[in-house]
């Protein structure tokens, strides 16, 4: 099962090429800054536009080539929108309904009781969307959309018009929806801490470009592409609560050949999790430290260095089969003659939990 999408289009000064094979299943996030060409490529993959020359081939069905053109409505797809556009003048119920309505009972794969529950929507049933706070009318829309059984889902940017507080309220909606939903989610957005919690899959975009594509810990430990170098540089990697200790406040949580020590206690065993790892929380010594209050030291193997700026280098090393970054002096760098190959340690000073 695949999504394969190709074109290639001028529109005055902005150009954009785009040449993807994505799976059709996860989350494969397309991330880049506002004109990138993010809205473009959905709007093309819903059928919203007729690109010229375009190919989209979703699961061995031709959607668009030089002879056919699938129309959106045909097409299955559930599309949400930066901002909810519920119907004013019906009831979260009535919105509901309206998006179930259109599906033939034959191929309802979603039922409207278990999109509510996803999205804990059940006590905002008899309200208007007049009601609710902005969260809570994403929620809906979001629940409306998978009403429909779409067999691809796309999100423009569904958080973009949330504050902080909203956003953070949302998110965890998100990442149910991706544990549980069985069909492809293509999600588009700027923001890198949705990005590091909701994609298994990163496309990066930029002026009309595709940078690379991939599985998202490779993505964001290219050294090649800018995701980084950024000031929030981080790994991730996946993982399973495999002991609660009650006595100290902590969870082991195993990637399958580390056991990494992480604060907290509110998770329960065989969880999954995603451990964010900051570059600038790793450094490396040459020797396993004793004596010191970091506990999760593990040894790696220097891949690749470049330098960051004047002052600084970024380290990728390899732990096992993940990748990770370390952000070090280019000072300390020299002294410690790092070099790919070399073999080191890595301790890690914080460990956040993604669950």
């Amino acid at each position: 099962m695949s999504l394969a999408v190709k074109f290639n289009i001028s529109r005055g000064d902005f150009n954009i090429t785009v040449d993807l094979a994505l799976p059709a299943n996860g989350v494969t996030a397309i991330f880049g800054p506002s004109g990138s060409g993010k809205t473009t490529l959905l709007r093309a993959l819903a059928g919203l536009e007729r690109l010229p020359g375009a190919e989209i081939i979703f699961n061995d069905l031709v959607w668009q080539d030089n002879n056919t053109f699938v129309p959106a409505h045909e097409r299955n797809i559930g599309y949400v929108f930066q901002e909810p556009s519920l119907f004013a003048h019906l009831s979260v119920r009535k919105n509901l309904e309206y998006g179930l309505s259109r599906v033939p009972g034959v191929n309802r794969r979603i039922s409207l009781d278990d999109a509510i529950s996803l999205l804990d929507i059940s006590n905002l049933l008899e309200r208007n969307p007049a009601s609710l706070s902005g969260g809570e009318q994403q929620r809906v829309a979001i629940a409306r959309t998978l009403a429909t059984s779409p067999q691809l889902l796309l999100m423009d940017e569904p958080l973009s018009s949330l504050d902080n507080k909203l956003k953070q309220e949302i998110l965890p909606y998100l990442e149910t929806l991706h544990r549980e939903l069985k069909f492809p989610v293509i999600y588009v957005s700027h923001a890198t801490d949705e990005v590091a919690r909701l994609a298994d899959e990163l496309v990066i975009l930029r002026n009309g470009e595709i940078l690379g594509s991939g599985p998202i810990q490779q993505m964001l430990t290219r050294l090649d592409l800018p995701l980084s170098h950024r000031g929030d540089a981080e790994t991730l990697i996946q993982g399973t609560v495999k002991l609660v200790d009650d006595e100290f406040g902590l969870m082991h949580i195993s990637d399958g050949s580390h056991d990494f020590m992480v604060a907290g206690t509110a998770l329960a065993i065989n969880t999954p999790v995603r451990l964010r790892i900051s570059a600038h929380d790793v450094s490396l010594t040459l020797d396993h430290q004793e004596g010191t209050s970091i506990q999760n030291i593990f040894p790696v193997t220097i891949e690749e260095i470049t330098n960051d700026g004047k002052s600084q280098v970024l380290v990728k090393a390899l732990m096992g089969n993940n990748p990770l970054l370390a952000r070090i002096t280019r000072k300390s760098a020299e002294e410690l003659a790092i070099t790919p190959g070399r073999t080191m340690y890595a301790q890690i000073k914080g460990i956040a939990v993604l669950a």
